[in-house]
């Protein structure tokens, strides 16, 4: 009996399972927090700092699972409990992708410019009226801020420039409305003028943040030139997803026109 019960225990008692256990419970913890923050803020439930202060505690009990995982293999390995092995490769695998997000989006913050305010016409930016008032009542201002943004918008974004269509102004101008609504926008206002203009809000996915863009097209000799201005209502800096919903633009507008 005692050889027999010997033979079945398992080496290292229950250490190795806990162990492994802790770090998918850290694992479950962190994925709240990250996947958690940005619904809660849209919500209400929280305010934005401490919507910031959950994705800060969940990427580091992202960490911390990935850590206690790294132990909990280790043990299991001295104790050969390859089950326990597998789980907390699986943990550690688990962990990495849910930090990737957060991860790339940091680096892309580190690397742009903190500005929040992007236009094609860096002399001349199409200007807000229709969402002033929702511009006044949020922290960014309503005016484009001037050449301290335009400076480091051309270092950063040298891509960023009006776009030339020759076509004529009424295809152009329907598809550039057609355009915004690819694009999810809610249209705020079209005003059809000397320069016609369309405003809009885009409402971000996650936190649901509003960035406000419009769009505006002048006739020209041999056809239509259009300019976008896209500009965040919170935040100093945008970690470049301003720029890249201006070439996001373009491309949708380029698919509506044929001229891609």
């Amino acid at each position: 009996m005692s050889a027999l019960y010997r033979q079945h225990r398992k080496r290292g008692g229950r250490w190795p399972a806990r162990i492994a256990g802790l770090s998918v419970l850290l694992l479950l913890l962190a994925a709240l927090g990250l996947a958690g923050a940005g619904p809660a803020y849209r919500l209400e439930l929280v305010p934005l700092g401490t919507a910031f202060n959950l994705l800060r505690l969940g990427g580091l009990l992202g960490l911390g699972a990935i850590a206690v995982a790294l132990l909990a293999m280790l043990v299991a390995l001295l104790c050969r409990r390859r089950g326990v092995v597998w789980m907390a490769l699986l943990t550690i695998a688990a962990s990495a992708a849910l930090l990737a997000p957060p991860w790339m989006h940091w680096q892309r913050a580190q690397s742009a410019p903190p500005i929040h305010d992007i236009t094609t016409d860096l002399e001349d930016p199409p200007a807000f009226v229709a969402l002033a008032p929702e511009r006044e009542a949020a922290p960014n201002a309503v005016e484009y801020p001037g050449e301290s943004f335009a400076r480091l918008q051309r270092e950063a974004y040298p891509d960023i420039q009006p776009r030339h269509f020759p076509l004529p102004r009424d295809t152009v101008r329907a598809a550039a409305e057609a355009a915004v609504l690819d694009m999810g926008w809610e249209i705020a206002d079209i005003e059809f003028g000397a320069a016609d203009t369309i405003e809009a809000t885009a409402t971000t996915t996650w936190f649901g943040f509003k960035d406000d863009v419009v769009v505006r097209l002048t006739q020209e000799s041999d056809g239509m030139r259009v300019d976008v201005r896209s500009a965040s209502r919170l935040g100093r800096g945008d970690a470049g997803a301003n720029a890249q919903r201006i070439r996001d633009y373009f491309e949708a507008l380029e698919q509506r026109t044929g001229t891609g």
